[in-house]
């Protein structure tokens, strides 16, 4: 069988409403026994027909099955650091919550045990990681688990000391809200 069909077919049969995101590695498997030059030949000949969109280095989206386009980015991230304690929080959890005036359109952030750094997902957005110390046992009364997005939610306060902490700007922050929340 052709490979591209047999990446094709394979899509098929994995791919629905929640499982549309796939990492490189998820996709190595339809073809164990590729080349490394050939599956990546396969990859780029599946992006120009159009059977994967590229979400990010290293995450495809597999557009043939419906999916919901505001979840994207933080379903990539939850992809991309797998292997990290992550979290939503900063902007992301305060603008969510009401507490700052300006919504980040197409742009998430995430605290992780993992190095700072923004991925580019094109006309999906941009995810930010920023590095924390804090491990998961001394943050974990503050957080709750967003099923939606498939990552850890900050509390408002938590945000509140990670906006802090790692020195970010505090102007657009409704303190009078905050105060409220907290």
């Amino acid at each position: 069988m052709q490979p591209m069909k047999e990446l094709t077919q394979l899509l098929e049969r994995l791919a629905n409403a929640e499982n549309y995101l796939f990492a490189l590695d998820d996709l190595r498997c339809a073809l164990p026994d590729a080349a490394p030059g050939a599956f990546k030949a396969l990859v780029s000949r599946a992006q120009q027909a159009g059977v994967l969109q590229r979400v990010c280095k290293g995450i495809y989206l597999y557009p043939r099955v419906p999916y919901r386009p505001g979840l994207v980015l933080f379903h990539a991230a939850a992809k991309l650091r797998a292997d990290a304690f992550n979290y939503l929080s900063l902007e992301t959890v305060l603008s969510d919550a009401g507490i700052i005036s300006q919504i980040p359109l197409n742009w998430i952030t995430l605290m992780s045990s993992g190095r700072s750094h923004i991925v580019n997902c094109g006309d999906f957005g941009h995810i930010e990681f920023i590095h924390t110390r804090r491990s998961s046992a001394n943050v974990a009364a503050q957080l709750s688990y967003d099923a939606d997005c498939r990552l850890w939610r900050a509390s408002v306060a938590l945000a509140l000391q990670d906006m802090k902490l790692t020195r970010r700007s505090t102007d657009l922050v409704d303190w009078s809200l905050a105060d409220e929340r907290v």
